[in-house]
């Protein structure tokens, strides 16, 4: 595996984000039934590499220097063509989990920049979809394509799922007008997180649109083009301006969004909370990211607790960590 490190007291440009306000909110339109009746399996499978994994490399990874932010972010790499990941019996198993009535009744959010979201479905209620995101063989791929070593940003962040429903009452597809080819699904922002998976959970044949949109150095825009069932694009979405576009046709539209960061804890950590509060329990937000926060600074400790005492080297480091600290306290907001 190519990875690029990039150590914790790097320079890093200011990262900005989209402001988002208010508490997680429930959806005022419920899951359409044909979702969740469809989504039933008769038998529960436990996630297995070997039969759930279907990986075939990407056809291209555009890199940073190739958009004109060479040196930004934590990997050479900004995101990848789509790929082959799981297979149709791997994405029954997840949509059987998704639409259960446990995770509807407890993980199902929205706000202002989207409306219908489930998150936090925990292993208790997810476990194939937990265990997948977590297996070494999909931690391995992703690094993989992605230029670094990552994992789960937190359980918390196994996974997203993006749901649009077309009307029924209309025509379930309307093409765009020919000046509309960059309508967006979600405004122009940066991620939370240093890195995404997005999975295609739904049937794309039909379906036109869909793509990402990327904002270069330039203010140029460049398009990815959208994923297909089982499919997955990787982005390094925290250092990058990006939207998705509107898909038209086809009855629904299902991806899921996994999160990740370094998993070394030496690799500066920029994430923030500001675009996933507003659609989260934040007991449980809150407690997994000050979790893992504190772990990754039990690690520098230790590590630079090996390194001869130079005076120098200490405040830098404390320093660093302070700075660290207060990032955590701006992110937890009452």
């Amino acid at each position: 595996m190519s990875i690029t490190q990039v150590t914790a007291s790097a320079a890093a440009p200011k990262v900005h984000h989209v402001t988002l306000t208010g508490r997680a909110t429930r959806p005022t339109e419920p899951i359409p039934q044909f979702l969740i009746d469809g989504a039933k399996v008769e038998t529960k499978q436990a996630f297995n590499a070997k039969k759930h994994l279907n990986y075939e490399p990407p056809s291209k990874i555009t890199t940073m220097k190739e958009i004109g932010l060479e040196g930004q972010g934590i990997s050479p790499n900004v995101v990848t063509a789509p790929f082959q990941l799981f297979t149709e019996a791997a994405i029954k198993q997840m949509r059987a989990e998704i639409f259960s009535q446990p995770v509807l009744d407890n993980c199902h959010y929205m706000s202002e920049f989207v409306k219908s979201t489930i998150r936090g479905m925990g292993s208790a209620r997810a476990p194939f979809v937990c265990d997948a995101w977590n297996s070494p063989e999909v931690l391995a791929i992703v690094s993989e394509v992605a230029g670094i070593e990552l994992i789960p940003a937190m359980d918390y962040e196994i996974a997203a799922i993006n749901i649009s429903v077309n009307n029924q009452t209309v025509s379930a597809y309307s093409a765009p007008k020919q000046d509309d080819d960059s309508l967006p699904a979600f405004a122009w922002h940066r991620d939370s997180y240093p890195f995404v998976c997005v999975t295609m959970l739904s049937d794309c044949v039909g379906m036109t649109g869909g793509e990402t949109a990327l904002k270069t150095s330039s203010g140029e825009i460049l398009k990815v083009r959208g994923p297909a069932m089982g499919t997955a694009v990787v982005m390094q979405g925290r250092y990058i301006e990006h939207q998705a576009l509107k898909a038209y046709g086809g009855r629904e539209r299902i991806s899921m969004v996994t999160s990740f960061r370094p998993r070394s804890p030496l690799v500066r950590d920029e994430s923030v909370l500001t675009g996933v509060r507003p659609i989260s329990n934040l007991s449980e937000l809150y407690s997994q990211y000050t979790r893992y926060r504190l772990e990754v600074i039990e690690e520098r400790v230790w590590k630079f607790a090996q390194r001869p005492f130079d005076i120098k080297d200490v405040k830098t480091f404390l320093t660093e960590q302070k700075e660290y600290i207060e990032s955590m306290i701006e992110e937890i907001v009452e």
